[in-house]
């Protein structure tokens, strides 16, 4: 499947079939397929949770205002966005720093230079660094539903659930941020597809401030 048939044939599918599996291994490779998302200096501020046992799916639906689809779903994706992922001493951040020195990106003597520059686009405030994390995560999630298109799979990303409730529930520190839930499997084919939602043109997204 050729990338524009992967853009065109995507779609939010309301209904899955609960017959049908997620293999680990195809759900290992969609994953890591996504994770060559952009990111910001490349720290990658994200995680997920994979939600398969029934019993943790319906504790999910429970908090996302009981949509079918996360039960019917083989696997439910908590995608995670790390407002703590530009701080000195973060792992992710230490360890994107060390490569980057591997590659010749960078040079030791620059360690300083590099927190410094993270401080001052990603956590010189509250609101940047919700930002920072939810705009890497979104990047995340979009490859993700691309990469399961490309792969054979139907996806359908959810805003509709208790962020603070579902944090609690699976036990999601705090510096993490929700932005969605994100159904993965196999379209019912029993069921009605309706047509693709329409999108706007280029002149209503081009936009000019004089």
């Amino acid at each position: 499947m050729d990338f524009k048939d992967v853009v065109n044939k995507r779609r939010a599918v309301n209904f899955f079939d609960s017959e049908k599996s997620v293999s680990d291994e195809l759900l290992k490779e969609m994953v890591e397929m996504a994770a060559k998302a952009p990111s910001s200096f490349n720290l990658q501020p994200w995680n997920i949770v994979i939600i398969k046992d029934p019993e943790e799916k319906m504790r999910l639906r429970k908090l996302a205002w009981d949509q079918p689809k996360v039960s019917e779903a083989p696997v439910v994706l908590i995608v995670l966005a790390d407002r703590d992922g530009w701080k000195k001493g973060h792992p992710i951040v230490e360890k994107n720093f060390k490569e980057m020195v591997k590659t010749g990106a960078m040079s030791e003597n620059q360690h300083e230079w590099f927190l410094n520059a993270c401080q001052g686009l990603y956590g010189a405030s509250e609101e940047r660094q919700q930002a920072f994390a939810c705009k890497n995560a979104g990047f995340l999630a979009m490859a993700l539903m691309f990469a399961a298109k490309d792969l054979g799979l139907d996806t359908h990303p959810m805003d509709g659930f208790d962020h603070d409730s579902v944090r609690k529930e699976f036990n999601i520190p705090e510096f993490f941020w929700v932005p969605l839930l994100l159904a993965v499997g196999y379209f019912d084919e029993k069921k009605k597809l309706y047509p693709a939602k329409w999108r706007k043109t280029f002149d209503e997204i081009v936009l000019r401030f004089n």
